[in-house]
């Protein structure tokens, strides 16, 4: 399963720099079944960026052409290459402005790879530092959440999904992951956890499959 979301470009002045289109692709962990009902757990935003200043040895520019090298290795699958580049990013030019983004693509990395507690110290990381982002945060979570959840750690992956939810409850996911928060409320057999996101599903995506899909779930576990 694919999907994009297309974030919003910032307008700069033009004699310090240029910024390219944001893209993003999902990725997925092998073990599909976790996204069962079309559960999009982390958006991961590939930038390319491009700065022009009028000094050549300047730090952010040498930070975005490390970035734009690193984001082109991620695209081609290419992860250790990748996770290098943004890693050298992190070391070296902390304080710049992709090394919020590296941040976050590290941590899809390493749960791409299932080294889920390096994941999941990356997107704390990320959380901890970075807050204007509403959808890379709720993502963020989303990406604690999986990780948890791959390692049947149940009632803390159903905690992370509502953060997820709560954090950017107007974007694009929320519904997923109060879907996830249900699946995760059942197998940690929290029947009324379940049926406490099951009534916000009901009440705030009316008419959307995740509402369904949440039923059926619950449904089959023989809790409502």
């Amino acid at each position: 399963m694919q999907g994009k979301v297309k974030l919003t470009k910032r307008q700069v002045k033009e004699d310090k720099f240029t910024t390219f289109m944001l893209t993003s692709k999902d990725k997925f962990l092998e073990n599909w079944q976790f996204y069962v009902g079309g559960l999009v757990v982390v958006v991961l935003a590939i930038s390319f960026f491009s700065w022009y200043v009028n000094h050549s040895g300047d730090q952010e520019t040498l930070a975005a052409e490390k970035f734009a090298s690193a984001s082109m290795s991620y695209s081609q699958d290419e992860y250790q290459i990748a996770r290098l580049g943004f890693s050298e990013i992190l070391d070296d030019f902390s304080g710049s402005a992709v090394a919020a983004q590296a941040t976050f693509l590290l941590g899809n990395i390493c749960l791409d790879s299932r080294e889920y507690d390096e994941a999941q110290r990356y997107f704390e990381m990320y959380l901890r530092k970075y807050k204007d982002d509403q959808l890379s945060r709720a993502s963020a979570l989303a990406g604690i959440a999986t990780a948890n959840e791959n390692q049947a750690k149940y009632a803390d992956a159903a905690g992370y999904f509502v953060r997820a939810s709560q954090e950017f409850h107007d974007g694009p996911l929320a519904g997923e992951y109060e879907l996830g928060a249900v699946r995760n409320f059942i197998k940690a057999d929290d029947t009324e956890g379940a049926k406490g996101r099951l009534e916000v599903l009901k009440a705030d995506f009316d008419g959307d499959q995740v509402v369904d899909q949440a039923i059926r779930l619950m449904s089959e576990k023989g809790q409502i």
